[in-house]
């Protein structure tokens, strides 16, 4: 067993390599050959470059022994605090925490988990959701393949994949779809959180995901993976890192990533293509980076779901591989971008950092919703199509340090954040001349119709956010009782213009927000933390529209207020959170008898989780846990949804990964993952539900060494049993969850 950690510290400004590998490196049918021949050029020419540097710098005689090492990892911040796997190697012992800056999960006041690079390499995830979905139960994910974009929620309330901040700054992220190539480290933080990261763009409420980029360890890398997912989609990633300097002072970290192919679902069709660069210098008081970012997502036939006339059953669910679009359905998505940071130790007690970063997103797709007309499951679909067009800048500048005043330990942190966001909408409706009908069962397709040349501009919408935050961390009998005090000024301006006069519709949107918060920390004991914390999210007002008797009224951001409780216990090898909590969340609605809008709606969120990560025996890992939420709506405008279940999600969720290397076949480990949810209402009413249901994953990995590299070999088959099961999908009422799924992969080190 591990000693009890020590927290608290501070570490030298040194970085060790992360040892983990994304998908994949493989030739399919359809694979471009252009793009092949530079990812192998780059491979040959990067690997001619590093090999005397190789040869010179072998890993340590322990690494050459044993063929797998977790080792240790570091997240950029005040000092640079020094974030390590626990036991098992699948989630840091910490991370960044807002403008608080980079903390041990055991002296963090709220629920929070960090996912590895090696977990995230061995679950073969193709976005953020599926890792952090996974095995955490405060996490809900409907299993749809084929989704336009992400969808999951946190605590019961649905996250936006455009909230997704990358190394703490908004709007760096894929707007529809984050695909994990370029991330060192996926960091959940539950709850809303204003304070710590302003409101989001987007108005999140139940949670924040915040990505980390892949630094070059001390290490040279040079690794490849080759992946396969069925029934016939290819992959390939090659992920480069080096170190230049007497001192290694600058690192280069490359990732190149290509996957295309049919997936399980009939006529869905995937291509990704991903390039990121990263760049860092350290010094002995200044840390200098850079990450520029471009990626292409490409599918065709996606779902988007169905929607049940008034007084139509719930169907029974068709098998799992139907899909309710045609293969010339379509959507494409190009996100490219840069980002800077430069941090400088004013002396061994402040730290003054500044990152400002620009990103492009275009997006086109023809995609249709069906609509089930009758018992028999047939349903009608028209197509319609967007062409957006979303430009963000971000920055953001801060002080961190900390004081001394007599027997009071002070960590304080003080930041400014700026988000500016340009939104064109282009489209179109009614693409056929008349609604399409087909069934859910056997849909058949006609012809592909003709797009239109020219995609008319529909609107134009700017968004403007910008806060100054201040926290402090009193911490008092050598840091055993901390206090956590501090609060955000908000102010929000929002504007739309009609795409063809230019005129601005409706009101301008200009308003402000105060946001405190409050939190305590106690340790106990070194394994026992309780905390508790008063918090508050932040999302945009609304204005009353046209047809209320007070159109035009500009409301001001609406709060989402927090309470929670929690216990963190750390065994060394073994880590548990048990957390209750109380978060409601304003609603708007027209008053039927007044007609006047109002934010007098309510859903309020109550529940408890308990979760777990860790090696509880040597050779075994297990992480997950069990959730429950009750997601009530307490005010409403019709006053018989009042008291009933909110809609889409379960008040149950069970989640339990585990590994186990097998004692007598070094390097061979096998993965099991089960998931059950209860039932989810889909009527305001409650009077139309979707059963739950449960799946289970079986996987395993080999780990061994090919000419003397290592060599990393992995199989994963989810849904194993095949189970047909409704699910709720982002923008509808009803779609099928994934069928049974293979995945293999290849991961080889040179």
């Amino acid at each position: 067993m591990h000693t009890p950690r020590q927290y608290g510290t501070f570490a030298p400004s040194i970085r060790k390599d992360s040892d983990s590998g994304r998908s994949g490196f493989a030739l399919n049918r359809t694979f471009n050959a252009v793009q092949m021949a530079l990812i192998l050029g780059l491979g040959a020419s990067t690997l001619a470059l590093m090999s005397s540097s190789a040869q010179a710098q072998n890993r340590t005689a322990t690494q050459a022994d044993d063929v797998v090492t977790l080792p240790s990892v570091t997240v950029k911040g005040q000092r640079d605090k020094v974030v390590e796997n626990y036991a098992g190697g699948q989630v840091a012992t910490g991370g960044r925490v807002g403008l608080l800056g980079t903390k041990d999960f055991m002296e963090t006041p709220f629920n929070t988990i960090s996912y590895t690079e090696q977990y995230i390499a061995d679950q073969q995830a193709r976005d953020i959701s599926e890792v952090i979905a996974k095995t955490d139960p405060s996490v809900f994910m409907s299993g749809i393949a084929g989704e336009s974009n992400e969808s999951y929620s946190i605590r019961g309330f649905r996250s936006d994949v455009g909230d997704v901040t990358v190394n703490g700054l908004a709007g760096m992220g894929g707007y529809y779809r984050n695909s994990p190539e370029a991330y060192e480290r996926v960091e959940v933080l539950k709850g809303p959180s204003a304070l710590l990261n302003g409101m989001p763009p987007k108005g999140s409420a139940g949670g924040a995901v915040n990505l980390v980029t892949k630094r070059a360890g001390d290490d040279p890398l040079f690794r490849v993976t080759g992946s396969y997912m069925s029934d016939s989609h290819f992959g390939g990633h090659v992920d480069l890192g080096r170190r230049f300097g007497e001192n290694k002072q600058f690192g280069v970290r490359l990732n190149t990533a290509y996957r295309d192919g049919e997936i399980t679902v009939k006529d869905q069709d995937k291509k990704i293509t991903q390039t990121s660069l990263g760049l860092d210098w350290r010094g002995e008081r200044v840390r200098l980076s850079a990450d520029l970012f471009h990626s292409k997502d490409r599918a065709y036939g996606l779902t988007r779901g169905l929607t049940l006339n008034p007084g139509v059953e719930l169907p029974k669910p068709p098998k799992p591989d139907v899909s309710w679009n045609p293969p010339w359905a379509f959507y494409d998505t190009t996100d490219k971008g840069a980002m800077i940071r430069g941090e400088f130790d004013l002396n061994d007690q402040f730290t003054a950092y500044a990152a400002a970063g620009v990103s492009r997103t275009k997006f086109q797709s023809n995609m249709g919703a069906g609509q089930v007309i009758n018992n028999a499951g047939d349903f009608r679909i028209n197509f319609s199509g967007v062409a957006d067009e979303m430009k963000r800048n971000t920055a953001e500048v801060g002080l961190m340090g900390k004081l001394q005043t007599g027997p009071v330990g002070h960590q304080f942190a003080i930041n400014a954040t700026q988000y500016n966001e340009d939104y064109d909408l282009s489209g179109f409706r009614n693409l056929l001349p008349s609604a399409w009908e087909t069934n859910i069962y056997d849909p058949v397709w006609g012809p592909e119709p003709s797009l239109p040349n020219n995609i008319p501009l529909i609107s134009t919408t700017k968004t403007r956010l910008k806060s100054v935050g201040f926290a402090d961390t009193l911490s008092f009998a050598d840091d055993r009782v901390q206090v956590t005090l501090g609060a955000r000024r908000q102010q929000v301006i929002n504007e739309s213009f009609n795409g063809t006069t230019g005129q601005r519709t409706g009101e301008r949107y200009k308003e402000s927000a105060t946001t405190p918060a409050v939190a305590f920390l106690v340790k106990a004991t070194d394994q026992v933390s309780v905390y508790a914390n008063y918090i508050e999210g932040l999302s945009q007002g609304a204005i009353a529209p046209n047809t209320a008797n007070n159109a035009g009224q500009v409301f001001a951001p609406y709060k989402t207020k927090q309470k929670e409780v929690g216990l963190k216990l750390d065994l060394g090898d073994f880590a548990h959170t048990l957390a209750l909590y109380e978060i409601k969340r304003p609603g708007s609605y027209t008053d039927p008898f007044t007609n006047i809008f109002s934010f007098g709606g309510e859903q309020r969120n109550r529940g408890i989780e308990w979760g777990f990560f860790g090696s509880p025996l040597e050779g075994v890992r297990l992480m997950g846990g069990v959730a429950y939420s009750h997601p009530e709506i307490t005010k409403a405008a019709n006053p018989a949804e009042q008291g009933r279940q909110a809609t889409g999600l379960p008040k149950w969720q069970a989640k339990l990964g585990v590994e186990w290397d097998v004692p007598n076949l070094q390097g061979l480990t096998v993965m099991a993952n089960a998931t059950t949810s209860s039932k989810q209402y889909l009527s305001a009413d409650n009077s139309l539900s979707i059963p739950g249901h449960t799946v289970f994953d079986l996987g395993a990995r080999y780990r061994t060494k090919l000419s003397g590299h290592p060599l990393t070999l992995r199989a994963t088959v989810n849904n194993v049993a095949n189970k047909a099961y409704w699910a709720k999908p982002h923008f509808t009422s009803l779609a099928v969850g994934a069928p049974r799924t293979f995945m293999l992969s290849a991961t080889m080190e040179f």
